[in-house]
C-alpha cells in the first residue's frame, strides 16, 4: 500500500508540475514595444543642429578671396592731388547779418498759480538739459540766467552777463 501510494502522490505531483510549466512557458511571443514617439521639439533640435553645421561651414570658406582686393594690412601710395582751380579775383567781403541769438536751452514745461496779497503769485516750471527748474519772479535759474517776469502765458528770462532777454511761451 505504500507503493501504490507513493506512485499516486508522484504522479500527482507530476501531474502539477507540468500544469505549472505549461502555464510560466507559452509559445505566444512578446508584444513588440511600440516605437518611441517623435516630438515637435525633437524636429526643431535637429533644424537647429543642421543649421549649427550650415554656419559652422560658413566659417571656412572654401572661397580665396579675389585679387585686387582691399588688404587691411598695407598700405598705398596716396592719389596724385589735382592742381587746385586758379583763384578767382577777390570779392569785397559783404556785411552778414547779425547772427540770430542761439536758441534758448530753457523750456517752459508749465505754470502754477496761487491767489496772493497782492494778486496772483506764479510759479513757472522750466526744463533745461536735463534739469527741472520750478521758479518764481527774481529767482536765479543757473548763475547766468534770472527769471523777470511770469505771466499768464509767457516767462522772461535775462542772461545777467549780457542783460538780453529771452522769452519762453507755454506750449
Amino acid at each position: 500500500m505504500h507503493v501504490t501510494r507513493t506512485a499516486a502522490i508522484l504522479v500527482g505531483v507530476a501531474a502539477v508540475a507540468a500544469l505549472v510549466a505549461g502555464a510560466v512557458t507559452s509559445n505566444h511571443d512578446a508584444p513588440r514595444p511600440a516605437p518611441p514617439r517623435r516630438y515637435a521639439i525633437d524636429a526643431r533640435a535637429d533644424d537647429l543642429s543642421k543649421e549649427i553645421a550650415r554656419l559652422h561651414e560658413r566659417l571656412r570658406p572654401d572661397a580665396t578671396p579675389r585679387q585686387p582686393g582691399r588688404n587691411l594690412f598695407s598700405f598705398h601710395a596716396a592719389r596724385p592731388a589735382h592742381a587746385p582751380p586758379p583763384l578767382a579775383a577777390p570779392v569785397a567781403p559783404v556785411a552778414a547779418p547779425p547772427a540770430a541769438p542761439p536758441p534758448s536751452p530753457f523750456r517752459l514745461v508749465g505754470l502754477a498759480e496761487d491767489a496772493g496779497a497782492d494778486g496772483p503769485v506764479r510759479t513757472a516750471f522750466i526744463a533745461a538739459d536735463g534739469q527741472f527748474f520750478v521758479a518764481k519772479e527774481g529767482d536765479a535759474l543757473t548763475p547766468r540766467f534770472k527769471v523777470t517776469l511770469i505771466s499768464a502765458d509767457v516767462v522772461e528770462i535775462t542772461d545777467v552777463t549780457d542783460g538780453s532777454t529771452r522769452r519762453l511761451a507755454l506750449k
